[in-house]
């Protein structure tokens, strides 16, 4: 296993997803998983009122999008995620990149960059 597998994480704006994934999409990251998730950072959530009483909304409702890369550079795949997410504002999110040790494609056993890579001329039924 001589390449390099590497797993990003994007946690931003529910909004945002569509044009998120689009832009992944353009660049050649086709596999991802997504998340609804909940969570807090500077935004330090908000207030709401409910039947007249002031609550603290601690967590802010927002999508993970996972996604795991061995072909697509990293750095270009930060390059769009930022381009598309960035609005100068809280909230925009985070991103987390970790190299992986190893993935194991279940269905045929294949291991570390085979697992990730899309095999030519196969198609999900």
């Amino acid at each position: 296993m001589g390449e390099k597998i590497t797993k990003i994480d994007i946690i931003t704006r529910s909004s945002k997803l569509e044009e998120l994934k689009d832009a992944l999409n353009e660049i050649g990251v086709l596999g991802m998983t997504v998340s609804q998730v909940y969570g807090c950072g500077l935004q330090k959530g908000h207030k709401e009122v409910y039947r007249g009483k002031t609550y603290d909304v601690n967590l802010v409702p927002k999508i993970k999008l996972e996604t795991v890369v061995c072909e697509v550079p990293v750095e270009k795949v930060l390059e769009v995620a930022q381009k598309v997410l960035r609005t100068g504002k809280f909230g925009d999110g985070k991103i987390f990149v970790y190299e992986l040790a190893d993935a194991v494609r279940i269905r045929t056993g294949h291991r570390g960059v085979d697992a990730i890579k899309d095999i030519p001329g196969e198609k999900a039924e």
